[in-house]
């Protein structure tokens, strides 16, 4: 992939493990946005994410620490660390070293995963996860759905693209037809990029021979910044799924995918069934194919949109700009530095039809 000129350090939620992999007393080694991160969970169950080294003499707490209680201990020299990060005891010291403390992360845990919260200036949340089944209103639990982990999940390491393709993804209608075989085009019945959060949805099917006209299904997003997204299929297979790339250094990302399939009537409880396997089996292929075209993409700007791609793309891009340090990309792509001036060229067009 050819770098972007984009920021692979956004600011916002990003998956870094599934609630499962993070057992009590657990010590996880991973690293993203370049960092080395250790997470792991308390006696009580509460998952902390840290920055991985000890900042007495920067042993790496990944590599023989362990838990003791709330606290995380380091392999070296025995002194724990609360969840926040803090140091609370030096065993051969009648008191702890206040002044230190290690980067801890916001971590939610929510829909089977492990979010953190990133941003490089350090500021707070300012909009949450979204709950893939309350925040869409309906009245389904999780109790309505087979359990995804692990057999309805895909997992990609070290890929060579950006979380924002993956929200461009949401308004490229043409791409349906092409990558997902679908009998026609999807038609968009939302776009709402008002806010950190964003919300699409559209009309589409699946079935051979359907129509836009005879379409009687689609899909509802919830978009939480570039890192986190769930969506809810209607009229079809009864799916939700909750896409999440994040990003590992400079070129690379994790890919995580999750699926929940509604439980048939009369199979309120108990793992997923061969029927619900093959179902998530078949999402996850969809989604597969997505992946095969990210990661051998390069991110163009601007790109050489057609009328009917021109009003979701552009809107989609304005909307993550809020999300980088720098404010977005520079408008040159660079692999062709000439594109700049096409892009200042077409914003003085566009300026220039809306007046």
């Amino acid at each position: 992939m050819a770098k972007p000129p984009l920021s692979m350090e956004p600011t916002g939620w990003f998956q870094v493990a599934w609630s499962a992999e993070i057992t009590e007393r657990d010590v996880r080694t991973m690293k993203y946005f370049g960092k080395e991160m250790v997470a792991w969970r308390s006696a009580s169950g509460v998952v902390s994410v840290f920055d991985a080294y000890c900042e007495h003499l920067g042993a790496h707490l990944g590599f023989g620490g362990h838990v003791d209680g709330e606290n995380l201990v380091c392999p070296f020299h025995g002194w724990e660390w609360n969840g926040d990060g803090r140091n609370v005891c030096i065993p051969y010291e009648n008191r702890p070293n206040k002044g230190r403390r290690i980067r801890s992360y916001p971590v939610v845990e929510r829909n089977e995963a492990v979010w953190i919260w990133y941003d490089v200036e350090g500021g707070a949340p300012y909009f949450e996860v979204p709950d893939i089944f309350a925040d869409f209103g309906d009245g389904r639990t999780a109790a309505d759905y087979y359990p995804p982990v692990p057999d309805a999940t895909l997992f990609r390491e070290g890929l060579e693209m950006h979380p924002q393709y993956v929200m461009e993804n949401g308004v490229d209608f043409a791409h349906f037809k092409f990558v997902h075989k679908t009998p026609f085009m999807p038609e968009f019945t939302r776009h709402d990029f008002s806010g950190p959060v964003s919300y699409v949805d559209f009309t589409i099917a699946f079935d051979e021979g359907a129509t836009l006209e005879s379409a009687t299904s689609g899909v509802e997003s919830i978009n939480a910044g570039l890192g986190c997204s769930v969506t809810k299929s209607w009229g079809m297979v009864d799916n939700r799924t909750m896409p999440a790339v994040t990003p590992v250094d400079e070129y690379t990302s994790d890919v995580r995918f999750t699926v929940w399939i509604g439980r048939k009537a009369g199979e309120e409880d108990g793992p997923m069934t061969k029927y619900a396997k093959t179902m998530a089996d078949f999402v996850i292929e969809q989604f597969a194919a997505d992946i095969h075209i990210w990661s051998h993409q390069r991110y163009s700007d601007p790109p050489a949109l057609s009328r009917k791609e021109y009003q979701g793309f552009t809107a989609l891009r304005e909307w993550a700009k809020q999300f980088y340090p720098d404010g977005g990309p520079a408008g040159v792509d660079p692999v062709r530095p000439e594109s700049g001036a096409v892009l200042a060229a077409a914003s003085s067009r566009q300026e220039g039809m809306t007046r």
